[in-house]
């Protein structure tokens, strides 16, 4: 056990999120997403839902504040199909997540089921949860952490 870090953290999955540079994107998935037929690095959190892994995930991982100073959404949720603009439970809650880890000030933004399938694909790992509620997939992208230890953090 580590003194404030999230257990949910296992060790293979820290290890890739340290790993990780700025501007590569980790993919979160339920537990219906076909992973490791998209992807060569997969990472299983078994037990553990989308808001639980977000959280513990977003805990220790920066976003990119470059996309969100241009308008863009360093992080993004699957979009339901035929039905782009609808918020389920679990984009709620990932956003709620997003919010209270990274600040108020960034955006989740959306895309579509097809384009999310492909950014999986060049993703630079997927983290599968066992979270079976549909359109539970997310795209987000690591930003920079400067020498002190400090969030780069770029205003609008």
């Amino acid at each position: 056990m580590l003194i404030k870090i999230d257990p949910v953290l296992s060790p293979d999955l820290l290890f890739h999120l340290r790993s990780m540079g700025h501007g590569e994107k980790l993919i979160l998935a339920d537990a219906n997403f076909p992973a490791n037929t998209t992807n060569d690095k997969v990472i299983r959190l078994d037990g553990v839902g989308i808001k639980e892994a977000a959280s513990a995930i977003l805990s220790v991982f920066p976003l990119d504040s470059f996309i969100n100073s241009k308008g863009g959404s360093p992080a993004l949720r699957m979009e339901v199909d035929d039905k782009p603009e609808e918020l389920t439970e679990t984009h709620k809650e990932f956003i709620e997540v997003v919010k209270k880890t990274s600040g108020e000030s960034w955006n989740v933004g959306s895309i579509s089921r097809q384009e999310f399938y492909e950014e999986a694909k060049k993703a630079y790992c997927i983290v599968t949860t066992t979270d079976a509620r549909p359109f539970s997939c997310f795209v987000m992208t690591k930003g920079v952490i400067k020498p002190d230890g400090s969030v780069w953090v770029l205003d609008k």
